[in-house]
């Protein structure tokens, strides 16, 4: 079964803030678009390991879970510069049985700079196949379905 939320709601979110660094830019004083994706893998990181409970380096390194990108939608809404702080905002909109869709938010004082859509899937390091979203992760995930009471995504 696949619970899907239609956008990202305040309360139904992982949010951070992050400081844009000089390694993030480019010659002109602002953030390279690939320096993004990168802001926005450290995002998910920080949400597993933070915001669901669940160690990230445990997660890939011990028990050989992977969650690499498979879809990847961004839109760049407005420039950030070296010294602006970001809030970072993610959450889930959908999961299904080895597939996690997110949304992510980059906002600046001014307003939105990046949104984002991302499927993940979960896949065996070992054998490089998908495979089901662990229990835990599950579980954890539920508090972050933007949108979807808890109740709805059994």
């Amino acid at each position: 079964m696949t619970v899907v939320a239609p956008a990202l709601h305040r309360g139904a979110h992982f949010e951070t803030r992050r400081t844009v660094r000089f390694a993030d830019c480019d010659p002109a004083g602002i953030v390279f678009f690939p320096q993004y994706l990168v802001m926005l893998n450290t995002l998910v990181e920080e949400w597993f390991d933070r915001g669901l409970g669940i160690a990230y380096a445990g997660l890939i390194g011990v028990r050989r879970c992977g969650l690499p990108t498979v879809r990847l939608e961004v839109d760049f809404t407005a420039v950030s510069r070296h010294g602006d702080e970001l809030t970072q905002r993610i959450a889930a909109e959908a999961v299904g049985r080895s597939s996690l869709t997110l949304r992510a938010e980059f906002l600046g004082s001014d307003g939105l700079r990046l949104r984002a859509r991302q499927v993940l899937v979960c896949t065996s390091l070992e054998s490089h196949r998908p495979q089901p979203l662990p229990d835990d992760v599950r579980r954890a995930l539920a508090g972050f379905v933007a949108g979807v009471p808890k109740e709805a995504q059994a």
